[in-house]
């Protein structure tokens, strides 16, 4: 497996044979010109993790590319092919699974109603899984080997970050959500996460491709 984070929420994962991308937003502009795409997978319909002015773009230079979204986002964006991938369904592309778990964002403020989330899992034979949440830290799912954790959100403290990352369990992490963060909000978390957890801490430069397994 071939892991590249492109920004914020955006993660580019290369494995089995197959390209797939996790929330394009508008948090960040590293996947603008992607092509060769088998998959865009949206989690949920917040611009920073699928930003409706460019992924058209994306999409019309990628006509092959199958597009799964959390199921609200098919009436809020129209995205041309968007196929609704609601919680715990799977589909298959080629070798690989993508699996959907959770199925509502986390609460920012209980005046502000929750819309819907939904977490991904990503597996092939013999390779590693990887877990990217969206914005939820409630749902976690078994055997996973990476983790892609939020580093802040409007919807979440550090603590809760920490028992999200003690209850995966995984080996490995990175860093996403990380742009309304500054170098010292990303090293606080950063050093706490692997003092308080069992998961090392992987810090590949945004745009850099990271092999894993």
């Amino acid at each position: 497996m071939r892991i590249t984070h492109l920004g914020h929420s955006a993660v580019l994962v290369e494995v089995g044979d197959r390209r797939i991308l996790l929330d394009p937003g508008n948090f960040s502009d590293g996947w603008h010109g992607l092509v060769d795409l088998d998959a865009v997978v949206v989690t949920h319909q917040h611009a920073d993790h699928l930003d409706p002015e460019h992924v058209p773009a994306l999409l019309m230079a990628n006509p092959q590319a199958r597009v799964y979204v959390e199921p609200q986002v098919v009436e809020k964006v129209p995205l041309a092919g968007a196929r609704p991938l609601a919680a715990d369904a799977s589909v298959q592309l080629g070798g690989v699974t993508i699996a959907a778990i959770g199925g509502l964002h986390a609460v920012i403020h209980r005046d502000i109603p929750r819309i819907g989330n939904v977490g991904i899992v990503i597996s092939a034979s013999g390779e590693p899984t990887l877990f990217h949440p969206g914005d939820s830290l409630a749902d976690v799912p078994q055997g996973v080997d990476i983790v892609a954790i939020p580093a802040y959100g409007p919807w979440a403290a550090i603590g809760e970050t920490i028992d999200f990352v003690r209850a995966v369990g995984a080996p490995q992490g990175f860093l996403i959500h990380e742009g309304l963060l500054n170098d010292r909000g990303r090293s606080l978390i950063g050093g706490r996460i692997p003092d308080l957890t069992v998961t090392s801490l992987a810090t590949p430069a945004i745009g850099e491709a990271w092999h894993v397994g």
